[in-house]
């Protein structure tokens, strides 16, 4: 298999080109790590970001559970 083949398998598998799936992943990881870092201080100055992180996370798991059921449903056209 051709590295870019690699590159392109599980993009292509869940119905995304490689650029829509690495936008896409792209965009939840940096939340995550801003939900993290919100979190963090939030521990060392409990008065700051009372619910954005909680609030970002419950935003995010809806968002990964919609691309998962779009992934899981996908069938290539023929």
């Amino acid at each position: 298999m051709a590295i870019v083949d690699k590159f392109k398998a599980h993009p292509t598998s869940v119905g995304e080109s490689y650029f829509q799936h690495l936008n896409g992943a792209s965009s939840i990881g940096t939340r995550m790590i801003i939900a993290g870092v919100a979190c963090l201080l939030h521990g060392l100055f409990p008065f700051l970001f009372t619910r954005t992180g909680s609030n970002m996370l419950f935003k995010l798991h809806q968002e990964a559970s919609e691309r998962r059921h779009r992934a899981d449903t996908y069938q290539p056209a023929e």
